[in-house]
């Protein structure tokens, strides 16, 4: 596992309130985080056994789509 290096603002009563990281751990957090969002939309997307169409014809549709 990849070891982050935090630091911690804590409140008079030495409570935990916020933690900072260097940038490249909060980037590199935020890059896992949006991985897993693209694994969950696709777990998601396989339980709906709704038909599959290929990767060119959805951006037709989407083009062709009427605007909101």
């Amino acid at each position: 596992m990849k070891e982050f290096h935090p630091e911690y603002i804590v409140d008079k009563n030495h409570n935990k309130k916020s933690v900072l990281l260097p940038i490249e751990e909060w980037e590199e957090i935020m890059l896992a985080m949006e991985e897993f969002d693209d694994i969950q939309a696709y777990d998601n997307a396989k339980k709906l056994n709704d038909e599959i169409i290929p990767f060119s014809q959805a951006i037709k549709e989407i083009k062709n789509s009427p605007s909101k």
